[in-house]
């Protein structure tokens, strides 16, 4: 060992890295269950990809599942039939990779969650806010590029929704289509373009990002909430070893076992059931993954507008499709500029914030919650009105003025509700928030 320390001098490195300290409390955990979750994704990936062909080009269908027997299909849309009937254990790697990457998602946006509402993402680590939420749109991205790759109806129905919204982008939108589809929808170049995004592309940007996710945290300190002795020059908690390393062990393997389990026994993807890509069909209840339903449902809210300008006309999908998500990230992007420029709070804190103590910002955060939790379930309008037999326009607008009133209402009473918290708290709160006023300049 010693030689190699002589050449490469990481002895004095790993023993800083070992000695730093981290909070002992749960929510700390979230972002690891991301990143655990990420691991099993490559890893199973990894096996997925020995067996999957990115080929559109078409083949006779001969497996072990009868119904599609001698039923022509894409050779993308068979290996992935092949995998699910005919590899030992494809079944399970697949749907260990798909629960594993709707683990991924959820855990991802419970963390930056987390950031927010305890305020994480205030001086020194605005920029390691901006690398979070690059990592959420990257998992996004790669999420649906994974599950459109096998070409069934369900797949291709998302690939078409979102070929209208790439169509919708004023100028640009022509072009974008044209160079992912190789032309015309649905065409041959999509699925292998998408392989390479999905395998290559986007897990090279996640890895990149991750590291430097982790290295910031590591140059700034970990956060830590108030109490035991924390104050804004330490960190109470564990030292990473040989404590920490062992609880973090300890969740790595509960996250990959807890994966193991939900695709051994609970299905998910059946794309046998769906059938091969059809462009002329579109079945009915087509849901996608949870993190796309927000997109799917502002698709369906949206009145029937469209904006002319001049001689160029703005289509009705660019409004939900583009705009929205262009909006929702950019604020997104911005809160911690956003925040201090209002508080006029420009110090470094590295003590968190109880959401109670800062009730305007919980409030706001609660209520841009209940605005996309309202849109994800606007995206199952079709499901609900054939499960209660109802109208699905009169679910569509009960949806509408559910995004205005809802959001509103939450606000409120999550406003109330932290009031009443720091009024029960008393001395506690005054003194949490005389501590606040005097980190602000």
């Amino acid at each position: 060992m010693r030689w190699f320390d002589d050449r490469l001098g990481v002895a004095r490195t790993g023993r800083t890295l070992l000695d730093k300290i981290f909070p002992n409390h749960w929510s700390f955990l979230l972002g690891e269950i991301a990143l655990y979750s990420f691991i099993v994704l490559l890893a199973t990936g990894v096996y997925l990809t020995f067996f999957f062909d990115a080929s559109a080009a078409p083949v006779t269908y001969d497996g072990s599942y009868a119904p599609l027997q001698g039923v022509q299909v894409s050779a993308a849309y068979n290996s992935v039939l092949d995998l699910s009937f005919d590899v030992r254990a494809g079944l399970m790697m697949r749907q260990v990779h798909h629960w594993a990457a709707l683990l991924f998602l959820a855990a991802i946006v419970v963390h930056i969650s987390r950031v927010f509402f305890t305020g994480a993402f205030r001086r020194p680590r605005e920029i390691n806010w901006v690398v979070g939420c690059t990592l959420l749109v990257l998992a996004l991205g790669n999420g649906f590029a994974g599950y459109s790759l096998l070409d069934d109806q369900l797949s291709g129905t998302g690939i078409r929704i979102a070929d209208s919204v790439i169509l919708s982008i004023p100028v640009a939108g022509t072009w974008i289509s044209s160079l992912l589809f190789g032309g015309d929808f649905p065409g041959t170049e999509i699925i292998p373009r998408l392989f390479i995004i999905h395998v290559l592309l986007l897990p090279a940007a996640i890895v990149i990002l991750l590291a430097a996710h982790l290295g910031i945290l590591v140059r700034h300190k970990h956060t830590h909430f108030a109490g035991d002795g924390a104050t804004e020059d330490n960190v109470v908690g564990e030292r990473v070893w040989p404590t920490y390393a062992a609880k973090a062990g300890g969740v790595f393997f509960l996250t990959a076992a807890l994966l193991c389990l939900l695709g051994g026994l609970f299905q998910i993807n059946p794309v046998w059931l769906f059938g091969p890509f059809e462009v002329e069909n579109v079945s009915s209840a087509s849901q996608p993954d949870w993190y796309i339903g927000w997109l799917e449902g502002s698709l369906r809210l949206m009145p029937p507008w469209e904006i002319s300008l001049g001689d160029y006309l703005i289509p009705n999908p660019f409004f939900p499709g583009v705009l929205l998500p262009g909006v929702t990230f950019l604020l997104l992007y911005a809160w911690p500029w956003i925040e201090a420029h209002f508080t006029k709070d420009h110090a470094p804190h590295h003590i968190l914030d109880r959401p109670r103590d800062r009730p305007l910002r919980t409030a706001l955060g609660v209520a841009t919650l209940t605005f996309y939790v309202v849109l994800f379930a606007a995206g199952a309008t079709d499901v609900l009105a054939v499960t209660f037999g109802l109208s699905v326009n009169r679910i569509v607008w009960t949806f509408r003025a559910l995004l205005l009133v809802a959001p509103v209402a939450a606000a409120f009473v999550a406003n109330r509700l932290c009031h009443e918290l720091q009024r029960r708290d008393g001395p506690v709160v005054a003194s949490v928030e005389a501590a606040a006023e005097a980190a602000a300049p």
